[in-house]
């Protein structure tokens, strides 16, 4: 069917003239041109790499590693194989993020509402901790916690000893194992019980409060639920936990589980730094709540601490969980640089260790690319579902 036939409205629609129409054609062409530089690289890319020997498969998953990890949270040794080790990585660098994400979270709030504290000494001092901080380099804050304050640490010989059996020197904090016996299956299901226990009560008291205004005592009993029903499950049980102290044999100690100071430095260096961020987030969320919220408060007898954590910061949660997301992403990202104090995360032992050994670059860097941006976005998605809970609903 030639053009003449078609109607003229559709020759008009179809006409290059018609800015849609050179829309399409460009974005197809720019797409075009980009899906064929990204084939050109790849087919070069595996030619180079086949022409120097380099291996283009995942063979050396399953190969034995060879080296030795000195803080693994999943069984391994230097007779596992190198998808082992990846995996030990893995977990160690989701430790590092997972709790740096805990304390810098705690710090910074603190922080953040004792910069608008009335007493002056508790305001500076606040406000200096985030100037300095902030402004010193992350890498530099963990070289000083790791070099300046735990490296230098007595011996094993002259340990800190702390009470409960717990020692501190230069190769970390080490405490005593915890040892199971028969029973401590019977705590363990108590401890379920009251953890269940306590989140029934705490969303039967808020839904009594919203009926009703009436406060019930939820820090009271669920602590009273948490320790009180485990406790009970050791005393019928006959105690089945028991604890085996350290002990110094040699030159070191036997016995016991053990920190090390490098997952100690990242651990602290992370959290001091992002807080420092935080605490800022933290003090902008607050101070966008109007004051009259604050005095309407007030006016109700509301003590100032209730104010602060029944009022203001239910609402400035919703201005400070937005940039809370980017910071929590920048600490997940930022624990990469432990490799430069030794801690064994995913960038040492496989982006490392097991790159230098196989010489699988493309792979080793392309799966652990692929972790990151995987850690990252389901953080942003688990905070994304968590901002949408806080947003106002329209009625």
């Amino acid at each position: 069917m030639s053009d003449l036939s078609l109607p003229s409205q559709l020759r008009r629609n179809l006409s290059f003239d018609d800015p849609r129409v050179r829309g399409v054609v460009y974005q197809a062409l720019l797409a075009g041109s980009l899906l064929a530089l990204i084939a050109a690289i790849g087919i070069q890319t595996v030619s180079n790499m086949s022409a120097r020997g380099i291996p283009l498969s995942l063979d050396f998953w399953n190969e034995t590693a060879g080296f030795a990890i000195n803080q693994t949270l999943i069984p391994y040794d230097s007779l596992s194989t190198y998808g082992r080790a990846f995996w030990v990585g893995v977990v160690n660098t989701l430790v590092a993020g997972g709790l740096g994400i805990l304390f810098a979270t705690i710090l910074g709030f603190v922080v953040g509402v004792a910069r608008l504290s009335d007493n002056w000494i508790v305001a500076q001092v606040s406000a200096s901790y985030v100037e300095i901080i902030r402004n010193v380099p992350l890498l530099l804050q963990l070289l000083f916690w790791y070099n300046a304050v735990l490296k230098p640490l007595p011996a094993p010989k002259a340990s800190i000893a702390i009470p409960g059996g717990i020692y501190l020197n230069n190769r970390g904090l080490i405490f005593p194992e915890i040892q199971l016996h028969p029973g401590a299956g019977v705590v363990g299901v108590a401890i379920l019980i009251a953890v269940v226990l306590s989140a029934a009560f705490y969303m039967h008291a808020k839904g009594v409060q919203k009926r009703t205004g009436r406060q019930l005592p939820i820090l009271a009993s669920c602590a009273g639920l948490m320790i009180g029903l485990p406790l009970l499950a050791v005393i019928t049980t006959g105690n089945p936990v028991s604890f085996l102290e350290p002990k110094l044999v040699g030159f070191n100690f036997r016995g016991g589980h053990q920190l090390y100071p490098e997952f100690a430095a990242l651990l602290i260096g992370l959290s001091v730094y992002t807080a420092s961020y935080i605490a800022e987030i933290v003090r902008g969320g607050i101070l966008a709540i109007p004051r009259g919220q604050t005095e309407a408060a007030y006016a109700l007898a509301l003590p100032p601490g209730k104010t602060l954590r029944l009022v203001i910061i239910p609402q400035a949660l919703r201005v400070i969980v937005p940039p809370l997301t980017s910071q929590y992403l920048n600490l997940i990202k930022n624990s990469s640089l432990a490799v430069f104090i030794g801690y064994p995360d995913l960038v040492q032992v496989f982006a490392g260790t097991v790159l230098n050994q196989t010489g699988a670059a493309i792979q080793v860097m392309a799966i652990t690319l692929a972790v990151y941006l995987a850690i990252s976005l389901l953080t942003s998605m688990a905070m994304n579902l968590f901002n949408q809970r806080l947003a106002i609903v329209e009625r």
